[in-house]
């Protein structure tokens, strides 16, 4: 039975949240990012006013600054945008008993259940656009597809405040001439090695056979040709099921020993960006977090501890396993073959909690965060990385998100 799948994409959802209770800044080039009086942080979202002087996400405030002379930058209040992202998926849930989250501002919508084609998916998409500018005073971009992949990359399509249709008759006219890096689960890295063979078009990635990119990508080149061919099967997996997942976490197998504690944070780090983009694309914050080291000699040992309040920040991950490191007294197992981390004790994470006044959330981080998870999440994971792996660069190969995707599972499931 041919599906009808829905991507919804709130358009500059934080930026759009703050416009819609401040009608007097509508129209004029507004970003949420850090203090304004005093002149630091970076740029988490902005309206098409301010995109349009070339103000972009993760960009530091003085530069933002010095494109638009007159861009208004308010400081983020996530309260006010999971209430916002609350009643998004109020409307969500209406219109199908299956919806998956992937962040605040995104989701995916199975409408197959009733019977639905994909002309009435785009109806549906336009009903949604249209509540949520009259009920929310925000714009959507709602992608209409049979599959998942397509459904996002169709979203993407046409912005601000758009429907595009992708079926099996016009995809190959629509999806295959953009570059490859539009996407899903193509981030730079891939699309760099695509390049370097002369690959750099969805319909080049269709052309090439499974097994060119199955040799030079692994499992992973097998689901790019299929997504590239629109047959992708996955299933949207109603949020809250993910829930039911004990934990979530990554270990890796180092390219060479780790030999210190700079070598063990940099691993570390490389495997909370992971976790922590995984917890986030699940729509799930934790409160354990549980670390595992192999020595040269196959030995195997670990820890974990409880936080005093539910996180999905990698800070507070890569700290906690590094304190759990030292604490154990781990050095002495030092050179390292691999090591592991993962966040278990899962919520949902719009969930409420008693917050803790000696373990107050750090908006800042928080926010920068965000913005991270955001760049990432259209750019690939290697699209944002911290200074000490750069610094480390026989590291820099390790890329467990890459290996470790949620949303791909039920393709290699069959």
């Amino acid at each position: 039975m041919m599906r009808t799948i829905l991507h919804s994409d709130a358009n500059s959802f934080y930026a759009s949240c703050e416009i819609a209770r401040r009608p007097e800044i509508k129209n004029k080039p507004v970003s949420v990012g850090g203090s304004e009086e005093m002149r630091h942080g970076i740029i988490l979202a902005s309206n098409t006013e301010a995109k349009s002087y070339g103000v972009k996400t993760a960009m530091p405030l003085w530069q933002a600054r010095k494109l638009c002379p007159n861009l208004t930058i308010l400081p983020p209040d996530f309260k006010h945008y999971i209430s916002v992202s609350r009643k998004l998926r109020e409307m969500y849930d209406g219109l199908s008993p299956v919806v998956e989250n992937f962040g605040l501002d995104e989701c995916w919508i199975d409408l197959s259940s009733r019977d639905t084609t994909l002309k009435t998916g785009k109806e549906a998409a336009l009903y949604l656009r249209e509540r949520a500018k009259k009920e929310l005073g925000i714009t959507l971009s709602v992608g209409v597809s049979y599959n998942k992949v397509f459904a996002k990359l169709a979203s993407d399509y046409k912005k601000p405040d758009a429907t595009t249709l992708i079926s099996e008759d016009n995809y190959k006219s629509i999806v295959w001439p953009l570059p490859a890096s539009y996407m899903i689960f193509i981030g730079n890295k891939t699309r760099q090695k695509l390049n370097k063979y002369g690959i750099r078009t969805i319909g080049d990635v269709a052309k090439t056979p499974p097994e060119c990119l199955k040799n030079w990508f692994g499992k992973l080149g097998y689901m790019h040709h299929a997504n590239a061919n629109g047959l992708d099967r996955s299933p949207v997996m109603k949020t809250g099921h993910e829930a039911d997942v004990k934990s979530i976490g990554n270990s890796t197998t180092t390219p060479r020993d780790m030999r210190d504690l700079e070598d063990v944070r940099c691993v570390f780090t490389i495997l909370a960006q992971s976790v922590s983009t995984r917890v986030r694309e699940a729509y799930l914050k934790g409160k354990c977090v549980s670390i595992s080291v192999r020595d040269t000699n196959l030995n195997i040992s670990g820890a974990q501890k409880t936080l005093p309040r539910y996180t999905a920040l990698c800070r507070d991950i890569i700290d906690s396993a590094m304190e759990l490191f030292i604490s154990k007294g781990f050095e002495k197992h030092l050179p390292l073959r691999s090591i592991g981390v993962k966040i278990s004790s899962l919520v949902p994470y719009d969930a409420p909690e008693q917050l803790s006044m000696f373990s107050p959330v750090d908006t800042k981080i928080e926010a920068l965060e965000s913005a991270v998870f955001n760049i990432r999440k259209r750019y690939g994971i290697h699209a944002v990385q911290l200074g000490n792996i750069l610094l480390k660069d026989d590291f820099l190969s390790i890329n467990p998100k890459e290996e470790h995707t949620v949303h791909t599972l039920p393709f290699f499931n069959g």
